[in-house]
């Protein structure tokens, strides 16, 4: 197998499951976000649009099937280590259903008011932040070599987040 050389972007989908103003979130039982709740998602396969790979990825983790799901932007995350992404964030309005099995980890709902009670990327709650606000938002993190963010922008709006 080749290695992905440290630091180049590796592309990869966050798939955002809505029902009214709660989140199917994946608490994930590997690296990278291992115990962190995340939204369900995955590596671009070769020659395969960041919409097509999320509508997959959506299906695969879940068994859930969307039409469609509206894109809500992007997140850049660049660190010295080999945590290097770049995730197109879309999200798909779903009915509720009880959280299906997942060989990624535990599906859950969650509460937009209580996703800062449970634990999470940092840059995931800006992403849900935006999706409530319906603003489109470009986001670029930047990590120590310990993933610490040391900073994360919104380009669009060229605004300091962190």
């Amino acid at each position: 197998m080749n290695k992905i050389p440290i630091g180049l972007k590796r592309v990869a989908t966050l798939c955002i499951l809505r029902h009214k103003d709660k989140f199917l979130l994946l608490k994930r039982l590997k690296e990278p976000n291992k115990d962190n709740f995340t939204p369900v998602g995955g590596k671009l396969d070769p020659f395969e649009s960041p919409l097509k790979s999320a509508i997959r990825e959506t299906f695969e983790e879940t068994g859930i099937k969307v039409e469609t799901m509206k894109y809500c932007g992007i997140l850049t995350e660049t660190s010295p280590t080999e945590y290097n992404w770049t995730g197109y964030v879309y999200i798909a309005d779903i009915d509720f259903v009880e959280p299906p099995n997942c060989n990624e980890g535990t599906l859950m709902w969650i509460n937009f008011d209580d996703l800062l009670n449970v634990p999470t990327p940092k840059t995931d709650w800006y992403i849900y932040k935006y999706i409530l606000d319906n603003k489109t938002f470009a986001f670029n993190a930047e990590y120590d070599d310990d993933l610490n963010i040391l900073s994360m922008t919104e380009e669009i709006e060229n605004k300091v987040i962190i």
